[in-house]
């Protein structure tokens, strides 16, 4: 791996971050509150909240058993997402290789930041070559990124060949797993401190029920995370999203019982679906949605709309023609899908 100076921007490495009034104080007790020209009055919301999240961080570092100070929270995983670029990657200059089909804010934020973005073809099974993502890099690519399980396929990607990335690549790797907790695979956090270039992302938006209140958490070396609290804005996650966050936290045994039962209900309809007429296969998954190749995708999510049900039609992504995306819903949602269905007709 090239040295973290290396990689990171130059305007970024020597950037001076901004110093909130909560930073400066660090380390002692205080109860009169007179910097930071809040409002005296409705307590606890006139108050600037944690800028760094530390009690929310110590229950995460506890659950995913990571060093609070290796772990970043920002306003869902796409500001992570968009902090690797602001951090790493020189406009007009550096760019970034990922997996063709995915996730699209990795290319949305690449976009933004005005950095190339080098899609590499997944196969006929949804999966890629670690030496297909090594040969589309070059001295210019600051990051290669892997969604796994991948958003639209579902699938994991073979284990192996990420690592083989991460081991040969001297950039950042990203790993997004904010599937993970429906997967039979274990999360690669466990591998966490064996390499400086990797980056996880998880989120509270999946198995954690909590997509409303945008957090997401990036995992890495205490001295990437440095990088990226110099830069994120510093109020990044307001006191309700902490608050909620850590109510999740501790209800552990609610988001099993969650997982679960989406796991039994995920077998179930997809084994629907495989016998409905309008069905033509059924891709494997480890996350919380199933891609399905229909007879006529556009036709048979037209047909939903109309019913009230919304599914996400994929035909027009690459290796996605004629699919649909559907997300595990509630017992009660699942049938009432499968009963539309039952009834279409071409």
């Amino acid at each position: 791996m090239k040295s973290l100076k290396e990689l990171t921007r130059p305007n970024i490495w020597s950037l001076a971050p901004y110093s909130s009034a909560r930073n400066e104080y660090s380390g002692h007790v205080a109860h009169v509150f007179l910097d930071a020209n809040e409002n005296p009055y409705n307590a606890p919301y006139n108050r600037y909240p944690d800028p760094l999240q530390l009690e929310v961080k110590e229950r995460l570092s506890a659950i995913k058993g990571v060093p609070a100070d290796c772990i970043f929270l920002g306003n869902g995983s796409d500001e992570a997402i968009d902090l690797v670029y602001r951090c790493f990657c020189e406009p007009g200059k550096d760019n970034v290789v990922a997996i063709c089909p995915t996730y699209g804010m990795y290319e949305v934020c690449a976009d933004i930041n005005n950095v190339e973005y080098r899609s590499v073809m997944l196969d006929e099974q949804y999966q890629v070559s670690a030496d297909k993502l090594l040969a589309a890099a070059d001295a210019n690519t600051k990051a290669i990124w892997i969604c796994s399980p991948n958003n639209p396929t579902g699938n994991n990607i073979n284990r192996e060949e990420i690592i083989k990335v991460i081991e040969s690549f001297d950039g950042f790797v990203i790993v997004d797993e904010a599937y993970i907790d429906f997967s039979s695979e274990p999360t690669i956090l466990r591998q966490l401190a064996q390499y400086p270039n990797l980056i996880v992302l998880h989120t509270m938006s999946k198995a954690w029920g909590s997509a409303a209140i945008r957090m997401g958490m990036a995992f890495a070396q205490k001295d990437v995370i440095d990088i990226f609290n110099k830069v994120k804005y510093p109020y990044n996650v307001n006191l309700l999203t902490q608050e909620q966050a850590l109510k999740r936290l501790n209800d552990t045994i609610s988001v099993e019982q969650w997982v679960n039962i989406l796991k039994l209900e995920r077998g179930r309809l997809m084994k629907a679906f495989a016998e409905l007429p309008i069905c033509e296969k059924v891709y494997p998954t480890d996350a919380n949605f199933f891609l399905a190749k229909m007879t006529d995708a556009q036709g048979i999510y037209d047909y939903l709309v109309n019913e009230g049900i919304i599914v996400r039609n994929r035909t027009r992504i690459t290796l996605c023609h004629n699919c649909l995306r559907v997300t595990i819903g509630t017992k009660e949602e699942n049938s009432e899908l499968l009963g539309a269905l039952r009834f279409y007709k071409a």
